[in-house]
């Protein structure tokens, strides 16, 4: 990946520019750390850009931003800029291209994202970056307040990259949140969940609802179950105790597997049938937040003696046959009592045994 990207940086270099890699993908390369976050930086202009690569993808050209995807990897390119203005405490109003990487990093959000590298593996530090990274601490580039009053999300980000870099805040950093943390309630859900979604998907998540707490957060994300969180593997887990449906944005499918996760959360997740009515990934969840291992769930539900309708050894004629039913109706509650029959032991899955049972 790497050496693709100093590849793309040599040609646009050839091509008449000065471009960079710089971001999450040098900061996570300088820690040695993986990384997918690939993003250069380079005084060439998005139309510039468009005669260098025909396939651009210039969906977001108005704000200087521009991709492409060479070998299956995508690479976001921002022209040099300065940003005058911002709307809704997220987007700039106005763009200004520059010449230098000098003036472009002044835009940045966090010292540790202004790193670059250039095409021969150099590192480009002007803003010491490398200090913070060595002291393991989260800086703004310039005054914090400022830099949050242009873009509210940098204070989520702030802390999503503490939790899952494991650096702290920078005190002034600290303060401006607690300060502007307001600023949060103007932003659009999608993009609070987006991070959200990251910082509660990493390995430190509980560290990272701390900090929510200690910052007091909560309020303004409005996360009013937050203080509720105990269970910090699984993200539906936690957006199901959190209980904010209706709020945040979430998918129909995933709405309806949280309303099935609050059901469980309520029941024993290892009973038999608590198992077979909600499947095994729901339940662990569950099981985890009760104080149950994985294990023990995984094994409870591998011995349950069926695992869906499917599973039980009689046809749906037959049950017709022995029940002698006219109201075919009645079929899905002659399945449910053979489900729970079964389940709770009292009835061997057998078809000569369920038949027997059936004309008792």
């Amino acid at each position: 990946m790497l050496k693709t990207g100093l590849s793309l940086l040599k040609m646009m270099d050839d091509y008449k520019g000065k471009s960079y890699l710089i971001g999450g993908f040098v900061r996570d390369y300088l820690l040695g750390r993986n990384s997918n976050d690939i993003d250069i930086a380079t005084s060439l202009t998005p139309k510039e850009l468009k005669n260098l690569f025909p396939d651009l993808d210039c969906s977001f050209e108005e704000y200087g931003a521009v991709s492409v995807t060479i070998k299956n990897v995508r690479f976001e390119i921002t022209s040099f800029r300065k940003e005058h203005d911002y709307k809704d405490y997220r987007k700039p109003v106005q763009l200004e291209y520059v010449k230098t990487l000098e003036e472009d990093v002044l835009r940045r959000d966090f010292t540790i994202n202004a790193i670059a590298m250039d095409k021969d593996e150099n590192i480009i530090d002007l803003l010491d970056g490398k200090r913070d990274l060595e002291n393991k601490v989260i800086r703004t580039i310039g005054d914090s307040k400022i830099r949050f009053r242009e873009d509210a999300l940098r204070m989520l980000r702030a802390i999503r990259f503490s939790v899952t870099l494991g650096f702290r805040l920078d005190d002034d950093v600290e303060q401006a949140i607690i300060e502007l943390k307001d600023l949060l309630k103007e932003l659009s859900y999608e993009r609070k969940r987006q991070e959200l979604d990251k910082m509660f998907t990493c390995p430190n998540a509980k560290e990272g609802i701390e900090m929510l707490l200690h910052l007091g957060l909560d309020e303004p994300l409005e996360l009013r179950n937050l203080k509720n969180v105990d269970t910090f593997d699984d993200l539906l887990g936690i957006w199901a105790i959190l209980d904010v449906c209706d709020i945040y944005p979430f998918s129909a499918h995933e709405k309806k597997q949280i309303q099935k996760l609050q059901e469980v959360f309520l029941k024993n997740p290892l009973d038999s049938l608590v198992l077979y009515d909600y499947g095994l990934y729901l339940c662990s969840i569950a099981a985890s937040r009760k104080g149950f291992s994985k294990e023990e769930v995984t094994l409870k539900y591998v011995q349950l003696p069926i695992n869906k309708r499917k599973d039980i050894h009689i046809s749906v004629d037959e049950i017709v046959y022995c029940k002698n039913l006219v109201d075919k109706s009645k079929i899905k509650e002659v399945y449910r009592t053979l489900e729970e029959e079964i389940l709770k032991g009292n009835l061997e899955n057998e078809q000569d045994k369920i038949i027997s049972y059936l004309k008792s």
